[in-house]
């Protein structure tokens, strides 16, 4: 997504869609990557609506190409029995070089390729992918602990001003 101090930032119009909230907690990330998702109209209509979900979908590399599994975009409403399905395989549209950059890192002992979250940019359909490692149970507790310390932190910064 758009990163603060770029400046072609402000001429991003991004409409988030969906977000793998686990995704930060189960894996330390290293790398992200952006990359476009083939779909039908019955699915761009059902993401427009809000009806997806990240929850344990992975990015695949097979035969040179870049696949996400599992991800569950629901069924459109108004379609009709020509719906698409949930949970299909999906193509992602990635530069040879980015393709071969994942499976190199996927090659490594422990690696991984997960979406991150899903959204609009411009009018078009992205995935944002995080490369990185699983972590353990432990690092999972420290995760899960920084992030309540950061959110009691800003949460004692807030109420700092309001000494009236």
């Amino acid at each position: 997504m758009a990163k603060a101090g770029n400046p072609g930032d402000k001429d991003r119009h991004v409409k988030p869609v969906c977000r793998n909230a686990t995704a930060s907690r189960e894996y330390a990330i290293e790398e992200k990557i952006e990359a476009g998702i083939v779909l039908t109209g019955s699915e761009v209509k059902s993401l427009r609506d809000g009806g997806a979900s990240l929850k344990e979908s992975y990015v695949s590399i097979d035969g040179g190409q870049a696949w996400l599994i599992n991800a569950n975009i629901a069924p459109y409403r108004c379609s009709s029995i020509f719906n698409h399905e949930p949970k299909r395989k999906r193509k992602l549209l990635l530069h040879l070089r980015q393709i071969e950059r994942i499976a190199g890192r996927l090659s490594q002992e422990g690696m991984t390729a997960i979406p991150l979250q899903m959204y609009f940019l411009e009018g078009k359909a992205k995935v944002e992918i995080g490369v990185g490692k699983g972590r353990k149970l432990h690092d999972k507790r420290d995760q899960i602990r920084k992030e309540e310390e950061r959110r009691e932190m800003r949460k004692a910064a807030g109420n700092r001003g309001d000494k009236s």
